[in-house]
């Protein structure tokens, strides 16, 4: 149960992990410097649809896509990407 909790308390920094990681990647695929250029709102959704896009996520049920539901899923794809060891996963 512990280790829940301390995921629960890391996942602002993995969110963050993964909106890095998410430009860093859409960079690559050609999309430009989102950062800049769309809301923090605009740009969970950006990085969510652009994984989907990539096959890198699976998609939410389309009731249950919203800011929260797309920040779990970040948080997920992030979680599965660092090495097991990595702090924000302790």
């Amino acid at each position: 149960m512990k280790k829940n909790k301390n995921k629960n308390n890391n996942d602002a920094k993995l969110l963050k992990k993964a909106m890095e990681l998410g430009f860093a990647f859409a960079k690559k695929q050609g999309y430009g410097d989102l950062e800049k250029t769309v809301s923090s709102t605009e740009r969970v959704e950006c990085i969510y649809r652009l994984l989907i896009e990539c096959k890198q996520i699976t998609p939410l049920a389309v009731d249950q896509e919203d800011g929260v539901n797309m920040k779990h899923k970040l948080v997920l794809w992030i979680s599965r990407l660092l090495p097991p060891d990595h702090e924000l996963l302790q």
